[in-house]
């Protein structure tokens, strides 16, 4: 059975969930508001978005772009998404916890000088942290996502082995994830190495519990969910407008952008629950506010004709 033969057999349901508001801004040269960041997320709501990063519960010194997640927390409804926070540390999960967060992001490290570049400690210490607050979140009953971060490659190390990957997917799970996330962290991977990294790995897990966040410095982003997809995953980052980058890939443009993933899903016929026209209309606000968002790929083209369809 070919790759094509096996996605048309089967055409469910993927999930698209947005990281704009937490990965996307923390980035950004002109940090928003409390007003505007909650504004953005109703933008995400209207358009049909129903899996949403809502900010980091992280040092406003080190990240000042997500000073102030709680409030932002206590304006949003809770009820009309499934929200998510990052939380780097035991402080910031309690932080998260005691804000009325039901889910809460942490990441893990495929190499060691990621890690100590990223979080000041090594990968063993960043993945006990990682497993101190699994613990912590099964009697306080909140869900967690891991992502791995430069699952595939690391600027540093180069390029990462399977067996690393398939070691820490192995003991987040033992510790308690639901859900672990291949993070493409600096935009190397490609087709080729998408669909040989979750071959090895979905022989031991099931692909339900995992999930693919890909930049699209190279611009293969979009290969990339494609390879994904025949794999068998079914959720995916995006970040509206393109928002994002990563500080270790010079020239990095970004994740892969909400309407470039969801236009290409819905033609390939998945069921995405997003409306594309509010969806530009999110993207729209996301460029206006920042000043720097580049916008998806696709915009340019959608734009005129989701307006010109509208319209008849």
């Amino acid at each position: 059975m070919n790759s094509q033969e096996r996605l048309t057999l089967d055409r469910p349901q993927v999930v698209v969930n947005e990281v704009g508001p937490r990965d996307g801004l923390q980035s950004q040269s002109r940090i928003l508001s409390i007003e505007e960041r909650v504004a953005l997320i109703d933008s995400l709501l209207a358009a049909g978005v129903r899996d949403i990063e809502a900010g980091a519960f992280v040092s406003p010194k080190a990240v000042p772009a997500m000073a102030g997640t709680a409030a932002v927390l206590e304006q949003i409804d809770l009820g009309a998404a499934r929200f998510s926070v990052l939380v780097p540390n035991v402080y910031g999960y309690e932080l998260a916890r005691d804000a009325g967060a039901e889910c809460v992001a942490m990441v893990a490290y495929a190499t060691e000088r990621m890690a100590t570049e990223n979080a000041k400690m090594s990968r063993e210490q960043a993945l006990k942290a990682t497993e101190t607050m699994l613990a912590k979140s099964e009697v306080d009953g909140l869900k967690v996502i891991v992502t791995i971060a430069v699952a595939f490659e690391c600027p540093f190390e180069g390029v990462v082995e399977h067996d690393i990957v398939v070691r820490t997917c192995d003991r987040l799970f033992n510790a308690g994830a639901s859900l672990v996330v291949l993070a493409d962290t600096i935009g190397a991977a490609n087709p080729a190495t998408v669909e040989a990294l979750l071959e090895r790995l979905l022989g031991q897990f099931d692909s339900a519990h995992v999930a693919c966040h890909f930049h699209d410095t190279r611009a293969l982003a979009l290969a990339n969910v494609y390879a994904a997809l025949n794999c068998g995953i079914r959720r995916f980052d995006a970040s509206i407008a393109g928002l994002g980058g990563c500080p270790f890939a010079p020239g990095a443009k970004g994740n892969v952008a909400t309407e470039d993933i969801v236009m290409m899903l819905q033609a390939m016929g998945f069921e995405t629950g997003i409306n594309l026209r509010k969806l530009i209309d999110a993207s729209d606000f996301a460029e206006e506010a920042t000043g720097s968002a580049r916008g998806g790929r696709s915009k340019s083209w959608l734009k005129p004709h989701l307006l010109k369809h509208t319209a008849s």
